[in-house]
């Protein structure tokens, strides 16, 4: 393995995750976790090398109801990866739940117990929940009984504050779908000299939420995702952690570019001074209101869970074949 490669640069700055359900491809990266989501789950069974395991978890379950299956599913991928990565796997929670506390935490009860099951710790296990007000509030009271939330779809400053409030173990800010938008706002005005790198919309929203939690102290674990190239990876060494796709990680591992670290916690107060940042209000009102005053995160969250919830209907109908 060639030790100046730039993944194994960024490795010495950042944790590296890889965010994939394909357990067999992650094995070459060595990444420390994994991530895994309804769309990437939904990808993996459909590949042939993963059909025994399914066919496996289907045996085990006869007659079990698809919509219970998808979570046997994701815990049978969960316990491979765990067999390959020396850290945690997070497993998301059926994303029709989005938007009721209650049945969220009660479904990362069961997928816990789950892998407990199997003799896995939970400090191993990281529950992906969506950003929604509901969403964190179930990360609230999951974390008080020790179970560990991932926040995803998280594409604002109110949601990351919010999260950090409600002392969530991790968050998962989305870069590229951030990008995505403002590209397609901007279209024909869009350009990768004015737009991209460290001016990318995508890397400079994790940076605000960085700096904001290294100045108000806020413990939450802070993971760059949802990556569309390597140069907002590298825009993004000295994050507490990045999850990267197996396509991007095998072009970091082939690369020797020279990686330096671009984010400074001590830079934290500077940072919030220039762009006038105070801290946030976080009651619900506040929040709903800060979250539907940003265009972006309002529209990307609602897509986020549309597109997550028609994958999930999509592995209930491929597992009922």
């Amino acid at each position: 393995m060639n030790s100046t490669s730039t993944l194994n640069q960024l490795k010495a700055l950042t944790t590296v995750v890889a965010d994939t359900g394909d357990f067999e491809r992650m094995q070459e990266f060595q990444p420390q976790d994994a991530t895994t989501n309804p769309s990437l789950i939904l990808k993996a069974v459909q590949q042939s090398n993963y059909q025994a395991l399914v066919t496996s978890v289907k045996q085990a379950h006869l007659g079990m109801k698809p919509t219970d299956l998808v979570d046997y599913i994701l815990v049978a991928f969960g316990l491979e990866i765990l067999k390959i990565v020396p850290g945690r796997v997070s497993t998301e929670v059926d994303a029709r739940l989005s938007f009721d506390t209650k049945a969220t935490v009660a479904k990362a009860r069961h997928l816990i117990e789950l892998y407990e099951s199997h003799g896995i710790d939970r400090e191993r296990i990281l529950i992906k929940l969506a950003g929604t007000w509901e969403g964190i509030a179930a990360a609230k009271e999951l974390e008080a009984s020790g179970i560990h939330c991932n926040m995803t779809l998280l594409f604002s400053l109110i949601q990351a504050a919010a999260c950090g409030a409600a002392n969530a173990k991790l968050i998962s800010p989305f870069v590229g779908r951030i990008t995505d938008w403002y590209k397609a706002k901007l279209a024909g005005g869009w350009s990768d000299a004015n737009h991209g790198g460290a001016h990318d919309p995508g890397v400079t929203s994790v940076k605000r939420i960085f700096y904001y939690y290294k100045h108000f102290g806020i413990k939450t674990e802070i993971m760059g995702a949802s990556f569309r190239n390597t140069s907002q990876i590298l825009e993004l060494a000295g994050c507490d952690l990045l999850t990267i796709s197996p396509e991007l990680l095998a072009e970091l591992q082939a690369s020797s570019v020279a990686v330096s670290k671009k984010l400074e916690a001590s830079h934290a107060t500077q940072a919030l001074t220039d762009e006038n940042i105070s801290e946030l209000k976080l009651d619900e009102s506040s929040f709903r209101l800060q979250l539907n005053n940003d265009a972006m995160a309002t529209e990307k969250l609602a897509e986020g869970i549309r597109n997550f919830c028609i994958d999930t209907e999509k592995l209930e109908v491929l597992l009922a074949s």
